[in-house]
């Protein structure tokens, strides 16, 4: 154990993805966030590797919401001996209960497609972990609801605030041996169609907060979606949406049914091919019944299913699925994952985008490495399932669906804090957007502010 209390960055540094940040004490040890890596293969490698600390001497977790690369290495830490609690807000751990299982189940499905098929460089590949590793970790639970100062090891507090990113979503304050850390987690935006603003941060020593648009401005691009909706039916062909299964794909559902009733697209057959993402989309049904108050109050108002466009179709079978691979009649098709890394969605961007008729929609964050990012990129072709498929359909980027904070929106959200902490410590982020918020932070709010490097570790006495 540390001598005096430490912040040791283990993921979500020089990347977006992986999140794992540790606080040790003398006497305590903590972990906030415990994300895979997704994208580079460098990167994926990382989850296979031993972590820099002993699963079973961890006293607790904290998540700060259910996306896969903030939750997705628990059932990792839990097959190599975790026995802490998981604390994370009521929605989160619904949301994360949803979104392990199915990590499982394509992990699992993925290495036997791998095996039968035979385009895996191992002999036998085996899941990352499996169901069994889901439902011990699941165990671990313990909802903690917003504004709760709960006592998660000794000398370690946790508060929990909502951040407006997804349903559950937290900004997680931390007293460690009577300092203060505050993580952002994922940051939402102040006009989040479903959710509401953040409040500031509360006051804090240390603040450590994300940098995925560090160095962007988010423009308006509201035009995009719905041009090339029309574009692509005219053609007669359909719009595939690759769409992370937890608030993208409810926030797409929201704006089309905005663009059918005003008449801006016609009224196609919408189609959610993700069986997370279904059961996601029940979870926010029930959340805007309820009233709940980590939503915009216009919604809770709305009143109706503010997620049918008005052909919903839900595919719950595999073989509704694979018929979306060649739809018979023009149709939009959301399905995950958001950055074509796995799932339902890579088996429809092989049937369809040999097709120029076809268009893809990139939704939301393509990181460095992912299928999503290649298109993105203007790759002419995509390697799926052990080939190679042509990039003939047209691609189309819709930037307005982002629900993570800008370079200026994160800027605001630390200047609204009480008062100045010690250091700001700038995360999850490629590295030239950390580097860009750094240096705004100096510039503009003249905090001292570090992008910190895999495995560094920082004293918070």
């Amino acid at each position: 154990m540390a001598t005096a209390p430490v912040l040791a960055f283990h993921g979500g540094v020089g990347t977006v993805t992986g999140s794992r940040f540790a606080l040790e004490t003398h006497q305590a040890r903590a972990l906030v966030d415990a994300g895979l890596f997704q994208g580079l293969r460098e990167l994926r490698r990382r989850n296979w590797d031993p972590p820099p600390f002993d699963p079973a001497r961890l006293d607790a977790v904290v998540l700060t919401h259910a996306h896969l690369d903030h939750c997705g290495y628990l059932p990792r830490l839990a097959r190599d001996g975790l026995a802490g609690r998981v604390h994370a807000s009521p929605y989160t751990s619904e949301l994360a209960e949803i979104v392990l299982r199915d990590s499982a189940h394509l992990q699992e499905e993925d290495a036997r497609y791998a095996a039968e098929k035979g385009f895996s460089k191992h002999a036998h590949p085996e899941p990352l972990y499996d169901t069994a590793d889901v439902e011990n970790v699941l165990r671990l639970f313990e909802p903690l609801p917003f504004g709760e100062r709960r006592a998660i090891a000794e000398g370690v507090h946790a508060t929990l605030h909502p951040a407006g990113h997804i349903l559950g979503a937290s900004v997680a304050e931390l007293e460690v041996d009577g300092r203060r850390v505050v993580f952002s987690g994922d940051l939402g935006r102040a006009n989040h169609p479903l959710m509401a603003p953040p409040g500031p941060p509360p006051a804090a020593d240390v603040i450590v907060v994300e940098s995925t648009y560090g160095n962007r401005r988010h423009e308006p691009d509201g035009h995009v979606l719905a041009d090339a909706i029309r574009r692509t039916v005219q053609r007669g062909g359909s719009v595939l949406i690759p769409a992370f299964a937890v608030d993208r794909t409810e926030v797409l559902l929201q704006e089309l049914r905005r663009l059918v009733r005003l008449g801006e697209i016609p009224d196609l057959p919408v189609w959610v091919d993700s069986p997370m993402a279904l059961a996601a989309l029940e979870v926010y049904r029930r959340a805007v019944r309820e009233g709940s108050p980590e939503l915009r109050d216009d919604v809770v108002r709305a009143g109706g299913d503010l997620f049918d466009p008005g052909r919903l179709r839900e595919a719950r079978s595999a073989e509704q699925s694979m018929a979306l691979n060649a739809p018979s009649v023009p149709c939009i098709v959301i399905s995950a994952s958001g950055m074509a890394s796995g799932g339902r969605v890579v088996h429809h961007l092989r049937a369809m985008l040999p097709d120029p008729r076809h268009t893809v929609v990139l939704v939301g964050y393509q990181a460095i490495g992912t299928r999503g990012r290649d298109l993105a990129d203007g790759a002419t072709q995509l390697k799926m399932h052990g080939r190679y498929v042509p990039v003939r359909a047209e691609i189309a980027q819709a930037q307005a669906f982002s629900v993570h904070a800008d370079g200026d929106e994160l800027i605001a959200w630390l200047a609204s804090a009480p008062s100045a902490p010690d250091a700001c410590y700038v995360v999850h982020g490629e590295p030239a957007a950390s580097a860009a918020l750094v240096q705004r932070i100096g510039a503009e709010l003249g905090w001292l502010a570090v992008a910190p490097r895999p495995g560094d570790r920082v004293r918070l006495d």
